[in-house]
């Protein structure tokens, strides 16, 4: 954990300015994945998915960190499509400021679609969104994750 960074002290169980516990999808030994308070129209309840370990970016982080990331990306990919009823799913990260990396934790978005909703044409359009606004899509996510068989997402929130 590295003093300063949200992402390290919501992995702690420590709410920030802007992320509370409520926003947490998923946990395992490895990520947490939780919705993030930055958002998009029209791609409301992303999701931000990090290692536990703090590992500024894609330079310094192990394959071993990385492989366990983007596995919970895909289980946070699988559980949108079907909690948000969305018609796909993106994923971004960026590395340094000069890429739009604004928390130096690495960090991977995953973004409900929708055709035609020029979610890369609207980057200057974010807000900032309440824990009220937050809390359904993180249940709807949560549940999904519940419902979901052990065997194909093994781990817990």
């Amino acid at each position: 954990m590295v003093d300063g960074c949200p992402f390290c002290a919501l992995a702690a169980g420590t709410e920030t300015a802007r992320n509370c516990l409520d926003d947490v999808v998923w946990r395992d030994d490895r990520t947490l994945a939780f919705v993030s308070p930055r958002w998009w129209p029209p791609t409301e309840g992303n999701v931000i998915v990090v290692p536990l370990a703090h590992v500024e970016d894609l330079y310094s982080i192990s394959r071993a960190e990385l492989a366990a990331v983007y596995a919970t990306v895909q289980r946070v990919a699988i559980a949108m499509r079907e909690a948000y009823d969305c018609e796909g799913t993106s994923t971004r990260q960026h590395n340094e400021p000069g890429a739009g990396q604004d928390v130096p934790h690495f960090h991977v978005h995953v973004f409900p679609r929708r055709r035609d909703d020029r979610l890369y044409e609207r980057n200057a359009e974010f807000r900032w969104a309440s824990p009220e606004e937050r809390a359904p899509y993180a249940e709807k996510l949560r549940n999904c994750f519940a419902d979901m068989s052990a065997k194909q997402f093994p781990g817990r929130v």
